[in-house]
């Protein structure tokens, strides 16, 4: 049976490579990109796009059966740093574009539902070394209340409607094709880009914070993995835990001045610091390896060589147009 898939949230930093990867699997015009507002250009001219605000229903119902969707990956929220700066409507768009999407395959117009849950569930009561799939989740944050209630209410819709829906806790997210999108953990990504551009960064957390990290592509094949899996095999309908890599951020400087020699780091701590302090240092993904066969792929080391390589050719080809 053929596959249309709809991508809610197509310009963020996930949904910027997500369409991309799905429509090299599925077919470039059986991916439809969607978000409320242009996403990049490659994505814009490869196939299907949707101009969407998820928070209305009626126009996602009329999008679904215009494209006769099968399948909905739901990436739209408001962030953890930018959520503290607008609570209501954070969670307003957060709980809101779930419920429009759960309740769409309840009466069965959609067929299976990616969404993503984070780290951010966990809270300071939280085991922070080798945090485990079922611990304490008592989180402090708007987006953290957010993605907790919604892995409640996804496990809830596969229990009383039996909807098929899939959900992963990613770490912070490291990727070179998009900016970052207001997250705690977008030091390093911004550390890359400032290390090529300025060979210096000033940190926003102190130098020894450390956070669970992954890079993109494991991120979007993790991704890709748990839709893919067999119905069998997803036996968690809250949402998986994910290990990537744990670092500092004195730990990646360190790492990135095997590439820039010049390259310094300092350091001015603002309220992103307190956020960091809840969460957890490094995730036991032990679950998800099991029940799909997860593995992660990329290292430190691996990914650092990665980001410069694609950076520095990005801003290469950027002062050459």
């Amino acid at each position: 049976m053929k596959e249309n898939i709809l991508v809610v949230g197509s310009s963020g930093q996930i949904g910027t490579e997500l369409v991309l990867e799905l429509r090299k699997s599925y077919g470039n015009m059986n991916v439809i990109a969607s978000d409320i507002r242009d996403s990049s250009d490659e994505i814009m001219s490869s196939g299907p796009f949707e101009i969407l605000n998820i928070m209305d229903k009626d126009e996602l119902f009329r999008i679904v059966k215009k494209h006769q969707i099968s399948q909905v990956y739901l990436l739209a929220a408001i962030l953890s740093a930018n959520a503290e700066k607008n609570i209501d409507f954070s969670w307003q768009l957060n709980m809101t574009s779930l419920f429009n999407v759960l309740n769409l395959a309840k009466e069965n117009i959609i067929k299976k539902v990616f969404w993503p849950s984070s780290i951010a569930v966990f809270g300071p009561t939280t085991p922070q070394i080798k945090t485990p799939q079922y611990t304490i989740t008592e989180p402090n944050t708007v987006y953290g209340i957010s993605k907790l209630a919604g892995e409640r209410w996804c496990e809830y819709y596969f229990e009383k409607f039996n909807v098929d829906v899939r959900s992963i806790r990613y770490p912070g997210l490291i990727g070179w094709k998009s900016q970052p999108g207001g997250g705690t953990t977008d030091y390093a990504v911004e550390i890359f880009h400032k290390a090529i551009k300025d060979k210096e960064y000033t940190c926003f957390l102190n130098s020894k914070t450390t956070l669970p990290m992954m890079y993109m592509p494991d991120a979007i094949r993790a991704t890709k993995e748990i839709m893919e899996a067999p119905l069998s095999e997803i036996k968690i309908r809250s949402s998986y835990n994910l290990a990537g890599i744990s670092f500092s951020p004195e730990e990646i400087s360190n790492e990135i001045n095997k590439h820039i020699d010049s390259f310094k780091i300092d350091y001015n701590v603002d309220f992103r610091q307190k956020i960091a302090d809840s969460w957890p240092k490094s995730i036991d993904d032990s679950v998800a390896q099991e029940h799909w066969n997860w593995q992660t792929q990329y290292d430190l080391k691996r990914m650092t060589e990665e980001m410069m390589i694609n950076l520095k050719n990005k801003y290469k080809l950027a002062s050459n147009e």
